[in-house]
């Protein structure tokens, strides 16, 4: 046995224990106790942090884990926050991880024993249905149970508000300290599955959400394009199809090893698009189809990546030539400056270039959907048209208050199909915006930390960035440093540093907001000159790579 535990930690693992209506992690506190007392001091030194992004970590025992104890507490403190705020109703939904059916049947129990009105979606489905649906049914908050691409292991609760939007502060803080007074929930204040105040939403909802998403593209162009599509095991592919169906695409070849749901991820160990290799089997089957594009959503299907021929081969689109392409798309089918796109401070700049050449309003908001959809809340008398980050999320409109990779899938389709029927590529249109804006050349780096001790180790580290600021990064000299921990920046202070470089070169340093990890994106944009484009992108790139190579030997392993 590891070292000893102190008693008031068993006794604390004990009374979890008895309130734990999951026999999978009651037998998991009893393993604990009698062979690991480490790993239980470590399981109880406190609860998963609620903040903006819900909860997300790994299902198991203690409230340093998902599990049934901790998502019974969470609901309780969600629910007296919205009684609190005046509200009397919640939508839940989630995905088809492991347990998140389980979580989602609590959540509607402790729910309507606070005596609030709770939808409960009838099955698995995207995360997006559920953004959809709190302000389709006129919800006081939303509840999706998912990890979205996150290792199988985890699982996640994730909160909207009445706006149908992700929560920010100071929401967040008020759901986290009505947990905290809640504590374990009992037998007692619990309602049945079949109390009148919770309702299963059959597939109204899902309907209702499909001719929302049909809004984004318009009755009169061209459906002349094939598409490869996986889900990557996760609960996408059913809506999606529907969604091609209605709106009169053939419909897509799914990618069969990965078209079920599946929480263990046979194929995909971290189910995330970007992944090295996770869309190597759409890609084989896009080669052998000879089709035009390869989509693809995460398993929650928020998220949306694109692949397209060139030269032979296949390419991969970033999160930033997707944005930018679909906003360009977007942006060109209407007119009138009271329009508004956003991004994220690490995406590209060119999504600014494009909304200064159609004319409309540009916000830079902080990285997550949660502040991407901000101008669309708060700026009512502007038509909300487009919001993206780079890492794969995309809005088109504000019918979903959050990243959609259903409705981004079926406008960059009609995208593809209109550049088809012009003769021309997707490629030929990210062509032409490098050429009227110059090349913007993006990457991005991920530092990730292991261990228990994971976390502080990446604050400390951006402590000593912050001690000792390079005035030099590799050749390139630092005109600007924003440090958006300070209250001068116009967003609200966030643990991020921005460093402008020479040669209009930037580079942005941030802890993921999800995962162990620092991230570090950079940007150079290069002009196009005697419409050399091959000259300008390797320019930019070699630029980039060096700006990159020197900020992640000061980052270090």
């Amino acid at each position: 046995m590891s070292g000893g535990a102190p008693p008031d930690v068993i006794e604390l693992a004990r009374r979890w224990r008895s309130v734990d209506p999951d026999p999978d992690t009651r037998a998991e506190i009893e393993r604990l106790i009698e062979r690991d007392h480490d790993e239980l001091v470590r399981r109880f030194s406190g609860r998963l942090e609620f903040g903006t992004a819900g909860l997300r970590g790994e299902v198991g025992a203690g409230p340093m884990r998902m599990n049934r104890v901790l998502v019974r507490m969470t609901a309780a403190g969600l629910g007296r926050a919205v009684v609190e705020a005046g509200g009397d109703r919640v939508v839940i939904g989630f995905d088809a991880r492991h347990k998140s059916d389980v979580f989602a049947e609590d959540t509607a129990r402790v729910l309507a024993g606070q005596g609030i009105s709770c939808h409960l979606l009838a099955r698995p489905g995207p995360t997006p249905v559920l953004a959809f649906a709190v302000r389709h049914l006129g919800a006081s908050a939303g509840v999706m149970v998912t990890a979205s691409h996150n290792p199988r292991a985890d699982n996640g609760f994730k909160v909207y508000w009445s706006d149908g939007a992700q929560i920010v502060s100071p929401v967040d803080l008020a759901i986290s300290a009505q947990i905290d007074a809640a504590g374990p929930v009992g037998l007692s204040d619990l309602a049945d599955l079949d109390d009148p105040l919770i309702t299963v939403e059959g597939e109204e909802v899902v309907s209702e959400y499909i001719k929302a998403a049909l809004r984004v593209i318009s009755a009169d162009t061209s459906r002349d394009l094939s598409v490869v599509y996986t889900p990557i095991h996760g609960v996408g592919r059913d809506v999606l199809l529907a969604t091609f169906d209605a709106a009169g695409f053939p419909r897509p070849a799914v990618v069969v090893e990965q078209g079920d749901p599946d929480p263990d991820f046979p194929t995909a160990p971290f189910p995330n698009p970007e992944e090295p290799g996770v869309l190597d089997l759409a890609i084989a089957l896009a080669d052998a189809q000879q089709v035009d594009i390869v989509v693809a959503n995460d398993p929650d299907a928020d998220r949306l990546a694109i692949v397209v021929p060139h030269e032979g081969a296949w390419r991969t689109l970033t999160g930033n030539e997707i944005g930018c392409l679909l906003a360009e798309h977007a942006l060109s089918k209407g007119d009138g400056g009271d329009r508004i796109v956003a991004t994220t401070v690490v995406s590209s700049r060119l999504l600014e270039a494009i909304a200064a050449h159609h004319g409309v309003h540009f916000a830079e908001t902080l990285t997550g959907f949660k502040w991407i959809m901000r101008p669309a809340i708060e700026r009512p008398e502007l038509e909300f048209v487009f919001g993206y980050e780079e890492a794969l999320g995309y809005a088109v409109g504000d019918a979903v208050r959050d990243k959609d990779g259903v409705s981004g899938a079926l406008a960059f389709a009609e995208l593809a199909a209109e550049a088809k029927a012009s003769g021309s590529t997707v490629l030929d249109r990210l062509d032409d915006l490098h050429r009227r804006h110059g090349v913007h050349c993006t990457g991005q780096r991920s530092f990730r930390f292991d261990g228990p001790d994971a976390m502080s180790s990446i604050s400390e580290l951006m402590k000593r960035l912050r001690r000792q600021t390079p005035d030099r990064v590799g050749e390139r000299r630092v005109r600007v440093i924003r440090d958006l921990l300070g209250t001068d920046t116009g967003l609200p202070p966030t643990d991020a540093l921005v460093l402008e470089l020479d040669e209009a070169t930037r580079l942005v340093i941030r802890p993921s907001g999800t995962e162990p990890k620092l991230k570090l994106y950079g940007e150079t944009v290069v002009d196009v000159v005697d419409d050399d484009l091959v000259s300008a992108r390797g320019t930019a790139r070699t630029r980039l790579d060096a700006a990159m190579d020197a900020m992640s030997q000061m980052i270090g392993p």
